[in-house]
């Protein structure tokens, strides 16, 4: 899955190279750990950066493509005693280990002068004195004292390269200038200061080390980090369940930050123009999922109606578009939709929807050929209501008598109905729409009884009679 957290900050990375004039956009895919990748996974990273509109200028490059380049680099740095070998297994380290010392490795090997194994992994030499400061965007000067860093890996026993050397070998290659990412990365910042370092030094150059930056984390509601086991982080349910990928962009861009001003729905381009890291909060955001829900329906909303039906198109006509969502089915055969009639209801539901994915529960009763009834609701308003079948029977002669079948004319109907046995509208229309939409929620009454038609209108309220109870 492509997580909220990851779109958060490749949104902000997007932003940071649109606002420098040939900024570059780099997508590079880390797969250097065999044991979590699966191209899968790629996809999911491609057609959701794809969907938020976040297109790279340059990549996706492979990480393991550049895996000669990397092993020059430790091989490099290992030459210019950068780095040292050591055999210590995990459980060595422990054995060795005082009550109360410190955690991570303990340096054994630093001294010991061993030579490459089938059991020796590449250690880096981190410095015994000093600090080690992250110049960051977001939270300022962090420092790191280096008597507090362990001699960490670098390089596995098989030669292979970790995350830490290979991202620094590939930031210097592409000229990295801002790294942005999570807060969780923070720690891994004054290994890869140190490897730059020494990797400036070994070569005998002067390459630059890029801006850091690092974003706060996304909580839920109970400020708990996001969990992929707890909450709904993928961004691709987002997508299938029918945000607008608008939408998701601007609320993305809130998670930490804010535009000028008091309003939060604002175009894209003006958050490209108004966006500093220098103004991201330190603090946890709040992934809101019911903001960001009505934040999309005043997207929706907001579009004309042509736009709203085309692009509702893959949730009510999947079979039509380009792309559907994953594992969803409209209620309807092909056979039974009818497209002139959606644009129709369409006008009906855009101020009741918040997501494409409402659409079609509030709107099968259109098209298929008989309602799904909610037995529930049935019962509340008709079975166990001494005046629901009444109702209904005072509805159908008056629908059979109504001049012309317009929701006016209808609405005036079932209000002389209600009247007449005194009782308001609302509670006089209830057991009708139930009998005709088979649920006590949905768009206008009125105006669907027009679309259905009389003799489909009548033909379902006279099924309502006929059911057991």
């Amino acid at each position: 899955m492509f997580h909220v957290g990851t779109a958060r900050t490749a949104l902000f990375n997007w932003m940071i190279a649109r606002q420098h004039p040939g900024g570059v956009f780099i997508l590079r895919i880390e797969d250097t750990d065999e044991s979590r990748n699966k191209e899968e996974w790629v996809g999911a990273i491609t057609s959701s950066m794809e969907w938020l509109g976040f297109t790279p200028d340059e990549g996706p490059y492979r990480q393991s493509e550049a895996r000669s380049a990397h092993e020059a680099a430790a091989f490099l740095l290992r030459r210019m005693g950068y780095l040292y070998y050591c055999d210590c297994t995990t459980a060595m380290v422990e054995a060795r280990k005082a009550p109360g010392a410190p955690p991570g490795y303990d340096g054994f090997c630093r001294d010991r002068g061993l030579e490459r194994d089938v059991d020796t992994a590449l250690r880096f030499r981190t410095p015994r004195e000093g600090v080690t400061v992250v110049h960051d965007l977001v939270r300022g000067d962090v420092e790191f004292a280096n008597d507090q860093i362990e001699d960490f890996v670098v390089a596995k026993s098989s030669g292979d390269v970790l995350y830490a050397l290979a991202n620094v070998n590939d930031d210097r290659h592409d000229r990295i200038t801002h790294v942005i990412r999570g807060e969780e990365h923070l720690a891994n910042a004054p290994k890869q200061i140190l490897l730059w370092s020494a990797l400036n030094a070994a070569a005998r150059e002067d390459v630059p080390l890029p801006f850091y930056a690092h974003l706060p984390l996304l909580v839920n509601e109970q400020r708990k980090k996001l969990s992929k086991r707890r909450d709904a982080v993928a961004t691709e349910l987002y997508r299938d369940q029918g945000y607008l990928p608008e939408a998701f962009v601007n609320y993305l861009a809130l998670l930490g930050w804010s535009p000028r001003g008091d309003e939060e729905i604002v175009p894209l381009s003006t958050m490209v123009e108004e966006f500093r890291l220098e103004d991201v909060s330190h603090s946890p955001a709040f992934f809101d999922v019911k903001k960001l829900t009505h934040m999309n329906g005043e997207y929706l909303r907001a579009l004309d109606i042509e736009a709203f039906i085309a692009a509702s198109a893959p949730w009510v006509a999947p079979w039509a578009s380009g792309w559907r969502p994953s594992d969803r089915e409209a209620p309807w055969r092909e056979d039974q939709f009818d497209a002139e009639l959606y644009a129709r209801v369409a006008p009906l539901i855009q101020e009741r929807v918040a997501t494409f994915g409402e659409i079609a529960p509030m709107v099968e009763f259109f098209f298929l050929d008989e309602p799904r009834i909610d037995e529930t609701a049935f019962a509340k308003v008709i079975t166990n209501d001494a005046n629901g079948r009444g109702l209904l029977e005072g509805a159908i002669e008056r629908f059979e008598k109504v001049g012309e079948w317009v929701a006016a004319s209808l609405h005036e109907a079932v209000a002389e109905l209600g009247e007449s046995m005194g009782l308001a509208l609302r509670k006089a229309q209830a057991p009708i729409r139930c009998a005709v939409t088979g649920t006590l929620v949905g768009p206008p009454l009125f105006e669907s009884l027009e679309l259905l038609g009389r003799a489909t209108t009548i033909e379902r309220v006279r099924a309502a009679l006929e059911r057991p109870g």
